[in-house]
């Protein structure tokens, strides 16, 4: 049985948005293995949208907007249209990396963060506070 969290998204919606982060996380994956792009490439950058956590040093209003604009697919999806428009492979392989790390968040119930605080995500509460 799935928690209920007040103000946070529960039930069939919360396991349907985990799913298509799954999803999302293996078409991205693929993609990046039929890019041809190295592999070094992926390992290097897989955890690069992470950095924005750094804006939680400034307050936790300015670390969610920094997180979330970077944990949104519109980012890789125009990235992605603008290097396959542009025919750059190297852009490519970056907006699939990036779709890949928001997709695993989701299946890890890392969603997008509320001004409150860090552990606050739309798909509830992480970290040890979460409800059980």
């Amino acid at each position: 049985m799935i928690a209920k969290t007040p103000g946070f998204v529960n039930g069939a919606p919360r396991l349907l948005l985990r799913v298509e982060g799954l999803a999302v996380a293996l078409a991205s994956i693929v993609a990046f293995g039929w890019s041809g792009a190295s592999w070094w490439l992926f390992a290097a950058l897989i955890l690069a949208p992470d950095l924005s956590i750094l804006f939680y040093i400034a307050g936790p209003r300015l670390g969610a907007v920094s997180y979330n604009a970077l944990h949104v697919y519109l980012g890789p999806i125009v990235l992605l249209g603008a290097a396959s428009a542009l025919a750059a492979p190297t852009g490519i392989a970056i907006a699939l990396i990036w779709s890949a790390h928001i997709g695993i968040d989701r299946v890890l119930g890392y969603g997008l963060k509320y001004g409150d605080g860090f552990t606050s995500t739309h798909l509830g509460r992480i970290g040890r506070q979460a409800p059980g």
